[in-house]
C-alpha cells in the first residue's frame, strides 16, 4: 500500500466526490473517503470497493480535521493527493424554485447566517483542511491539491452583463466560490517554489444533491476534469483553473 498514491477526497460519500473516489480507486490509488458522517463514508467505501477507506472528516470542525490528519500520519506518513470537494450551496432554499430563492439571496437581503454557513464549508473549511494536511503533503515526492470550485465564482465572467450567470451572482454560493478561488490562488502563490502542485477545477452544472439534482450533466461527466487533473504526474501543470482539458476559466 505504501507504493500506491494516497489520496484524500472530502465530501466523498456522494455526488462528484463519490465518483472521483471511485475513479481514483480504479486507477490504483488508495482513497481516503472523507465524510462528515462516518457511517455514510463506510457505506460509500463498500460501493467503491478495494482501495477505499472511510475517514470521518467534517471540514467545519477543527477537532475532526486534526483527528483525520493524525490518522493519515499514523497510517501512511504522507498524503500525495488532496481533493477538496466538500461544499454546500445554501441553507434556506428548500423547495423554493431557483428564481424565488434568488429574490431572497441578493446582496441587499441575503441572510448573513446563511452566508456564514455556506462560507464556513466552502471557504474556511477548505483553508482549514489545507493547513492541517500541508505537512503531510510535504512528505510526498509528488503532491497535488485539487480544489473543486465553480465557474459561477469567476469575477471576470460575472462582471460581463451578457454572461448567463451574471443575473444570478450573489453573496451566498457564487461569492463563496469566488472566495475559494482567491484562497486557492493564495495556496498557489505560497507553494509555487515547492514541488506541490495546486489546481482549481469546475465540474460544471452536474446533477448532485448540491443543486437538488437539477444539473445538466451526470456525475461521470462532472467528475471527468477533476479526475484528469488529479492523476496528472509530476510533470503536469500547476496554477490552472479549468473546466475541461485545455479549456480554462477566467479568474
Amino acid at each position: 500500500m505504501q507504493d500506491k498514491r494516497i489520496a484524500l477526497v472530502t465530501g466523498a460519500n456522494q455526488g462528484v466526490g463519490l465518483q472521483v473516489a471511485k475513479e481514483l480507486a480504479a486507477n490504483a490509488v488508495t482513497v481516503l473517503v472523507g465524510s462528515r458522517n462516518f457511517e455514510r463514508g463506510e457505506a460509500a467505501t463498500k460501493e467503491i470497493g478495494p482501495g477505499a477507506i472511510a475517514l470521518q472528516l467534517d471540514v467545519t470542525d477543527r477537532a475532526s480535521i486534526a483527528a483525520a490528519a493524525e490518522r493519515i500520519r499514523e497510517d501512511f506518513g504522507r498524503l500525495d493527493l488532496l481533493v477538496q470537494n466538500a461544499a454546500i450551496s445554501n441553507t434556506r432554499k428548500g423547495s423554493l424554485p431557483v428564481q424565488e430563492y434568488l429574490k431572497i439571496s441578493r446582496a441587499s437581503n441575503a441572510s448573513l447566517d446563511e452566508v456564514r454557513a455556506v462560507w464556513e464549508t466552502n471557504v474556511f473549511g477548505v483553508l482549514a483542511v489545507y493547513q492541517a494536511m500541508l505537512p503531510l503533503l510535504h512528505e510526498s515526492s509528488d503532491a497535488r491539491i485539487v480544489n473543486v470550485s465553480s465557474a459561477v465564482g469567476s469575477l471576470t465572467d460575472n462582471a460581463n452583463a451578457t454572461h448567463p450567470y451574471h443575473p444570478m451572482f450573489g453573496p451566498v454560493y457564487p461569492a463563496s466560490k469566488t472566495a475559494l478561488n482567491a484562497i486557492t490562488l493564495a495556496m498557489m502563490v505560497e507553494l509555487e517554489s515547492t514541488g506541490i502542485k495546486v489546481n482549481l477545477v469546475s465540474p460544471g452544472h452536474t446533477r448532485t444533491n448540491l443543486n437538488g439534482y437539477s444539473g445538466r450533466q451526470s456525475v461521470e461527466e462532472g467528475s471527468r476534469e477533476v479526475v484528469r487533473v488529479a492523476v496528472l504526474g509530476p510533470d503536469g501543470p500547476t496554477g490552472t483553473f479549468t473546466r475541461w482539458e485545455n479549456v480554462t476559466i477566467p479568474w
